[in-house]
């Protein structure tokens, strides 16, 4: 690694989401908020100490305000082109149950993904330590497509460590198409992460996730993770394979789990610490991500994590 920080891109949408359990149509209060992947992971990696640059479009308009300045109070430098004819995009949450989440998004002729070529600033790029995308921005649009591809082009002719999570969206397109586009990426990035049940789509299906992580590092992946909710994590780096348990903790809202889970596991491989580091990392910032509603409030500072299982209910 030649430079400093991780970039992120990606499409970030402003967020309506129901205060209450029950069907959205029943929900008369709702909160605004927003989330994104990419930009949860460039929070997330900012409350653990990284320096973290999120690039996007959004639109020239009271939402896309909302989205700049939520990010920049977390820390994160916002590189976003701001789209005076396109509106910031627009996603309603529902919590159905305490175990049921459903998202409907609103994104026809949004700014976000509209991103394209001409929005990727090389000198960005080029003086990032990691770039960090995912299968969501492959999924949008072709010219957002174009556009991660040529970041990642950017990134490895300067030298610049590539990260690719498959974020696997069945609303989006199908397995066939994703299994196409990953198999274009998933040889040009040094670390690869994704669910059992993504990574299946590409290497077919296993019982054993280390089987899943080794087939994607025969596919080119500099090193892949897998990460299994309430089951932990595997990871398999130089040949070595790697497990890590799962933190139990009270689950409110699993949505941006994943998001904070491989920005614990970014963080640490920017420190230089090993793979077991790395992944403990992850799995409790992962699971500190799901004790609080919102996409990505619940994301730990770092002196928080050795708080996560403490028998102490009050810290002074």
């Amino acid at each position: 690694m030649t430079g400093h920080g991780v970039v992120t891109i990606g499409e970030t949408m402003a967020l309506l989401g129901s205060t209450r359990y029950g069907p959205l149509q029943h929900s008369h209060t709702m909160t605004l908020g927003i989330g994104g992947s990419e930009s949860n992971v460039a929070i997330a990696l900012s409350r653990l100490g990284a320096d973290a640059t999120w690039v996007g479009r959004i639109g020239l308009d009271p939402l896309g305000d909302l989205i700049a300045r939520e990010i920049t109070a977390e820390g994160v430098t916002v590189a976003a082109i701001r789209d005076p004819e396109a509106p910031t995009g627009l996603m309603l949450k529902e919590r159905r149950t305490s175990a049921d989440t459903r998202v409907w998004y609103y994104r026809r002729g949004n700014a976000g993904s509209g991103l394209g070529v001409r929005d990727i600033d090389p000198a960005i790029i080029r003086s990032a330590a990691l770039l960090h995308v995912t299968g969501i921005s492959l999924a949008l649009s072709d010219g957002m497509s174009e556009a991660i591809f040529e970041a990642v082009r950017l990134a490895k002719d300067a030298g610049v460590t590539v990260s690719f999570d498959l974020n696997f969206r069945g609303s989006l397109w199908s397995r066939a198409e994703a299994a196409d586009a990953y198999r274009r990426i998933v040889p040009l990035a040094d670390i690869v992460f994704a669910g059992d049940d993504e990574a299946a789509i590409l290497v077919g299906e296993s019982d054993d996730p280390i089987r899943l992580a080794e087939r994607l590092v025969a596919l080119g992946a500099g090193q892949a993770i897998i990460k299994l909710g309430d089951k932990g994590a595997v990871a398999v780096v130089d040949g070595i394979s790697h497990r890590r348990a799962a933190i139990p903790v009270t689950v409110v809202d699993t949505v941006g789990a994943g998001d904070a889970f491989v920005a614990g596991y970014l963080a640490d491989f920017l420190l230089g610490e090993s793979v077991p580091t790395r992944l403990s990392t992850a799995v409790a910032v992962g699971a500190y991500a799901c004790t609080v509603d919102g996409d990505w409030e619940g994301s730990p500072r770092r002196t928080e994590l050795a708080l996560l299982g403490s028998t102490e209910p009050v810290t002074r």
